[in-house]
């Protein structure tokens, strides 16, 4: 009777062992297809996130068409022309610099607009020529599409023949200001520089300004819409 027992106990206990090795096993399996699931969305999120970041980057590249509708309809850029580091593109960004801050490299002649993905809206642009170089942080303090251009008395000094624009230069494709401007201040003033359009698509990654930072009219355009009053710019 005892042994009847003991192998009941033995067979019973055995049942249990197996089936809990038989549901450790559906939930081993359970969780693994649960983990796999998870990592699947982990992956389907970033390849979506690349995949987005691509078509950007793709659309970029097709950024620099006319712009018919324009108040002053705007010619395209000629790419061909344009060497690709210096046309619009979606790149990884490494500086310390938060969400939405305008960050300016003369050196490599760089304008980066901060996003919150780890990566940065890159322009190509035009700045100033020896002599008129600066660097520091400006907040952008206006805003103003197809701006007048009224140079500073000390450029009309340099040069006599701008005499004429002392008092405002109307806007319109030969304005160097183009068809955006974008005002930078420090501690409340307006220091005169500018991140602007230009009548000198040529002059993009160059240094011959007079200290103002140059875009292609389709880039000002796309940055002017993405920028607000009050967004901090370095000028490194």
């Amino acid at each position: 009777m005892g042994c009847v027992v003991e192998g009941q106990l033995v067979s019973d206990f055995k049942s249990q062992i197996d089936n809990a090795r038989s549901n450790a096993g559906r939930t081993s399996r359970r969780a693994f297809l649960i983990g796999a699931a998870s990592m699947a969305l982990v992956g389907c999120s970033g390849s979506s996130q690349r995949w987005g970041q691509m078509q950007e980057s793709n659309a970029f590249r097709s950024a620099y068409g006319p712009l018919p509708n324009e108040p002053y309809p705007i010619p395209a850029v000629d790419t061909k022309r344009v060497p690709r580091q210096f046309q619009r593109q979606l790149v990884h960004y490494r500086g310390a610099e938060p969400y939405g801050t305008v960050v300016v490299d003369p050196r490599n002649k760089h304008l980066y607009l901060v996003r919150e993905d780890g990566m940065a809206v890159r322009y190509g642009v035009g700045v100033g020529r020896a002599g008129f170089e600066w660097q520091g942080d400006a907040k952008i303090g206006a805003k103003k599409p197809w701006p007048t251009w009224t140079p500073p008395s000390e450029m009309i000094d340099r040069q006599p023949e701008l005499e004429q624009y002392r008092r405002g230069m109307a806007p319109g494709l030969q304005n160097p200001l183009g068809a955006r401007a974008l005002y930078l201040y420090s501690d409340g003033r307006d220091t005169l520089y500018r991140i602007h359009g230009t009548n000198e698509p040529w002059s993009i990654g160059k240094a011959v300004s007079s200290g103002c930072i140059r875009m292609f009219n389709q880039d000002i355009i796309d940055l002017y819409e993405r920028v607000s009053v009050g967004a901090r710019v370095v000028v490194l």
